[in-house]
């Protein structure tokens, strides 16, 4: 069963402790440059150790951005990060020691085999680092370990980015569409081993577009738009406070026609009696609330497009 945090307040107010937290966000703002509008625009939460916490948003949110402040590509910001009880600006080198990160669009040395390109990340850590056939199995590609990358699909690459990424046992994981160009089968892997990380203590900050994660994977998910969090709490939560439980009714004798009712007030609602008295009811199904649709109703968009934040 999903644990589940505790509520956050959103977008701008800085966000209550959690002890202990791996992360702690406090209004940050971040803006690129000759850009008046932010990109990030004074967001503050906290993540706790061993959660899952989403950023869920449309291309152009700026959940992005915000995850390259927590990784440190981008250095300039306004507000406080502390990341493992630490300001983020004092970490040197060995912050990536502790963190791990799993890009959307995977960088590898396409000349090298996939154990090559492993055993050469690995070399860039002080730390151990896991055998990459032991790792490559996982992801079942240890047919393909010693293939040239430049032969790999871009699911084989997504997968092979996801152990690189895991490989010298971070603390902290900041995964960018971690399931993107993947068919369901190897999609349900990577998401079986994300919720092996955090049954092993570990963080994860999964920014994605696809619901399917959020909801299988979060502890809380934050919807960003526009460079603000929008709302934050647990998927069943949200969903829990925003969405709208329906019936679909499809009825007609000789054309079928399909209603959506409000659960809330049906006994009441005359022109659904009068369709269970005419007595051409084909089906009739509940309706439970989706991410999908809170996410339309809390941010007044949807997933697929939003104006570029920076």
């Amino acid at each position: 069963m999903r644990r589940r945090a505790p509520d956050l307040p959103s977008d701008r107010s800085a966000a209550p402790a959690i002890t202990p937290a791996a992360i702690r966000v406090e209004n940050l703002t971040f803006r690129y440059h000759g850009q008046a509008k932010p990109a990030v625009d004074g967001v503050g939460f906290s993540v706790a150790h061993g959660e899952i916490f989403g950023l869920l948003g449309p291309s152009g949110a700026g959940k992005s951005t915000l995850q390259k402040v927590l990784t440190r590509q981008q250095r300039r910001f306004e507000g406080a990060v502390e990341v493992l009880g630490k300001p983020l600006p004092s970490w040197g080198q060995d912050y990536f020691e502790a963190i791990g990160v799993g890009f959307e669009l995977p960088n590898h040395y396409v000349k090298f085999t996939a154990v090559e390109n492993l055993r050469f990340f690995a070399s860039l850590y002080k730390r151990k680092s896991r055998d990459p056939l032991e790792l490559l199995a996982l992801v079942g590609l240890a047919d393909a370990a010693n293939k040239k990358v430049e032969t790999f699909s871009k699911g084989m690459r997504m997968r092979l980015n996801f152990v690189r990424a895991i490989q010298h046992d971070p603390e902290i994981l900041f995964l960018d569409e971690p399931t993107a160009g993947l068919d369901p089968i190897n999609a349900g892997i990577i998401k079986r081993l994300i919720a092996d990380l955090r049954r092993a203590g570990k963080t994860v900050v999964l920014t994605t577009h696809n619901m399917n994660d959020v909801d299988e994977l979060c502890d809380r998910v934050s919807f960003m738009v526009t460079g603000r969090f929008a709302a934050l709490d647990a998927p069943e939560a949200l969903k829990a406070k925003y969405g709208r439980r329906t019936v679909r009714i499809t009825h007609g004798r000789d054309v079928a026609e399909t209603d959506e009712f409000p659960l809330d007030g049906l006994a009441d609602d005359a022109r659904f009696l009068a369709i269970l008295r005419a007595g051409a009811v084909r089906t009739l199904h509940s309706q439970e609330a989706s991410l999908d649709q809170v996410f339309s109703d809390v941010t007044g968009t949807s997933l697929d497009h939003v104006e570029e934040a920076a």
